[in-house]
């Protein structure tokens, strides 16, 4: 099914609530986080895509300033989820590729915290490498950073 990506801007999706309950129901809490974050602070957010499949939302992701690095230009990505209903249909790779897209044209690398195997694979299958001794699990450099 083809898979149509919305970026974020002034008012989180209106079917929001509902991603956020699978997430919870998946025992993961960072959409709420993400709610709240963009209700008191929608600046923290230099993008946030919105994916959806035959016009319900199907998986949300964000990216913010690293907030291990706040002197330097280094963007974190994250607040990823995809419903359990829509996973394996590439979505979370469709957001990460346009947020990645976003990025390249602000800083020269992302980074982000994976949080199990399964996040591990992922990022790492994006071209993102292990760190250690660092707020992030993992990285990736950009090429092509314009500003």
């Amino acid at each position: 099914m083809p898979v149509s990506l919305v970026r974020i801007a002034a008012d989180l999706p209106r079917d929001f609530g509902a991603l956020r309950a699978d997430a919870e129901a998946d025992g993961h809490r960072h959409i709420e986080r993400l709610g709240n974050e963009f209700a008191a602070t929608p600046e923290m957010y230099h993008a946030i895509y919105a994916a959806y499949v035959d016009g319900q939302l199907a998986g949300i992701g964000a990216a913010t300033d690293e907030p291990a690095l706040p002197a330097q230009p280094v963007w974190r990505m994250r607040r990823y989820y995809v419903h359990r209903q829509f996973r394996g249909q590439a979505i979370a790779r469709t957001i990460a590729e346009a947020l990645l897209n976003d990025a390249v044209e602000h800083v020269t690398r992302v980074t982000v915290h994976a949080g199990n195997e399964g996040a591990i694979r992922f990022w790492e299958a994006l071209q993102f490498t292990a760190v250690s001794g660092q707020a992030w699990s993992h990285e990736r450099a950009l090429s092509g950073h314009m500003t």
